[in-house]
């Protein structure tokens, strides 16, 4: 067995007196893929930057093989000391580093280099941070949150990239499609202490309930054990002395164990304030058309909502998905076509940016709107600390500033905000962000047993199977269509996931007299785009799937009794496979048409 590159060893952190980290270890070897998961302010974001050698714990020690290299990837990356994206990323590379993977990677992820880091986006941001972290091909990579603020085609080009690199990998995320594809351990910090299991995070979550369970078990016998102690010491009392001091010190140690018990954290108690029904019809879009500097943003839309729906609204950044949600709720006109609303609406949103948490409100007044201690939650009042209570706040955090709680925290008194109103219709804009997993189980479990109509954009691809109804999915400059069921439903009707964004403008540059002359330079400078390279990569795939499905449904129409048993099916089954095989057909020719052109591109 191979070395370790890097281990932590008995690693205690603890603030205020409390512990956060309590003798956690970690062992990362060659190659490793492992997944650090717990609750929000388990110290996870903690124990990778005292990995990274960021932070120093309060006792233990990092043990890192000689000549290994690590990079990190924090959560919120600061660039605001380089002129140029390009000068961040190639500031992190070392002596005999290739500086020309650093641009290659940042043409992969749809940037130049060229940006001036003050002027850009958090996706953007996170993008450039990823590339700094990639480029020098480490032997520990160490990424916390890589996919916050990423679209869907840059979330699928990162898994791929991972799944090629040779780096060990530790990874923090709350993408439970992302985890599952790449990780092979899970290491589970909770109440202080690092759990790990030689299984990916799909075992997890069995896994996880299976040890709480087991402690729910011992818990129990320990509960028992002390009632008996107790009872001999109030019946059973005899002359023998030693004996029975021995056995009162085993009691009383045996409660104080019971007392400083540390049990798991308790999950999030949410319920949604529903108003009075909404019509049948919620929303309904006919022929709608919306743009912008003449780009085309919606282009004929046709659309309908009826009550109980929960459309999922997917694309990349820059597709239109917030205009998108601002037609169909009203608050923005289109410039051609209807937008009827349902009558009897109330609608509540919630805002992905947190823009309305002034960070020095307190978390009371967050709540309950100032001036009072109690929450109005769907339609009946509930004091300030309980309904915190709920949302694993104490009570000692009443008066904390928002501006001083973590993300997940901040998401939570979000939630806390917008399922406290009455509402038939919800608008959710990226409610995942910053939520540990088993907030984001129960926000499901709201979303299945709410009775009005769900408005959601998610780039989380596992919340929106297993929340959404439909999709309604970026094609290309103005062009949406909606498919039944959640994200894999929509990726097996269509073929292929998100796609990213072409350069849509249809504004063709005005001639001039160089206009010749720059037509050749423009020509010499054509590089793949980053659609050309996500669909030349993922396409050998797409075919190799294609051809499974394929050769299946031959064996199945090479029964010969399936027609006398079954015609429908035999004729379902007939259909498929000419489906599957004209797919096939244009899938080769799009990989082979784009593989000439990379050659022609690359001389």
């Amino acid at each position: 067995m191979a070395a370790p590159l890097l281990t932590l060893r008995d690693i205690h952190v603890g603030y205020g007196g409390h512990p956060v980290i309590d003798g956690a270890d970690l062992i990362v070897g060659p190659e490793d893929r492992i997944c650090l998961v717990g609750r929000n302010g388990s110290g996870k974001s903690t124990l990778m930057k005292i990995a990274a050698g960021l932070v120093e714990p309060d006792r233990g020690k990092r043990i890192l093989q000689s000549g290994t290299t690590v990079r990190y990837l924090p959560q919120e990356p600061d660039l605001s000391a380089f002129p140029s994206v390009l000068a961040y990323v190639e500031a992190g590379l070392a002596p005999g580093d290739d500086h020309h993977r650093a641009l290659s990677l940042l043409q992969s992820l749809g940037m130049t280099g060229d940006e001036d880091p003050k002027a850009l986006s958090g996706g953007e941001i996170r993008r450039a941070a990823l590339a700094r972290t990639l480029a020098p091909e480490p032997d520990v990579l160490l990424l916390d949150e890589p996919t916050n603020h990423m679209d869907l085609p840059a979330i699928e080009w990162l898994e791929a990239e991972l799944k090629r690199s040779r780096s060990a990998l530790v990874l923090i995320s709350h993408d439970r499609t992302f985890l599952t594809a790449l990780s092979r351990a899970t290491v589970w910090l909770d109440r202080g202490v690092a759990r790990r299991t030689e299984r990916g995070f799909g075992a997890f979550e069995d896994w996880r309930d299976d040890v709480l369970e087991q402690e729910e078990k011992e818990r129990h016998k320990l509960d028992r054990k002390i009632v008996a102690e107790e009872d001999w010491v109030r019946h059973g009392v005899s002359g023998r002395r030693k004996r029975n001091m021995r056995r009162l010190g085993q009691l009383h140690a045996m409660r104080k164990d019971r007392r400083e018990e540390r049990k798991a954290v308790g999950t999030v108690k949410m319920t949604a304030g529903e108003g009075d029904v909404s019509g049948k019809l919620v929303i309904e879009a006919r022929d709608v058309s919306k743009g912008f500097d003449g780009r085309a943003i919606i282009s004929h839309l046709d659309l309908r909502l009826r009550r109980g729906d929960r459309l999922g609204i997917v694309g990349p950044n820059g597709a239109g998905k917030t205009t998108l949600i601002n037609l169909l709720t009203g608050a923005l006109a289109p410039d051609s076509g209807d937008i009827r609303l349902g009558t009897n609406l109330e609608m509540v949103t919630l805002d992905q940016k947190r823009e309305s948490l002034a960070p020095t409100t307190t978390l009371q007044d967050a709540l309950t709107g100032g001036g009072s201690d109690r929450v109005e939650v769907a339609g009946s009042y509930k004091h300030v600390i309980g309904y915190m209570k709920d949302f694993l706040f104490g009570p000692e955090q009443a008066r904390t500033p928002l501006g001083v709680l973590s993300g997940g925290e901040r998401g939570r008194v979000m939630l806390a905000r917008a399922l406290a109103k009455q509402s038939n219709l919800l608008v959710l804009d990226e409610p995942t962000n910053d939520l540990d997993l088993e907030t984001l189980d129960l926000l499901e479990e709201i979303l299945a047993d709410y009775g009005g109509t769900v408005l959601v954009v998610s780039h989380d691809r596992d919340f929106l199977d297993r929340v959404a109804t439909s999709v309604l999915a970026y094609e290309g400059p103005g062009r949406w269509t909606e498919y039944a069921g959640g994200y894999s439903d929509m990726v097996a009707q269509r073929g292929h996931g998100v796609e990213a964004r072409e350069d849509d403008t249809p504004t063709a540059p005005k001639a001039g007299p160089n206009t010749a002359e720059a037509a050749p330079r423009a020509a010499q400078k054509r590089k793949l785009s980053f659609k050309e390279k996500h669909a030349l990569e993922t396409l050998p795939a797409r075919i190799e799937a294609l051809e499974a499905e394929i050769a299946d449904l031959q064996a199945r129409l090479a029964d010969a009794d399936l027609f006398a048993r079954d015609p429908g099916a035999f004729q379902k089954t007939a259909d498929r496979l000419a489906a599957a095989e004209a797919e096939r057909a244009r899938a080769e020719e799009d990989w082979l048409n784009l593989e000439l052109l990379r050659e022609e591109l690359e001389g």
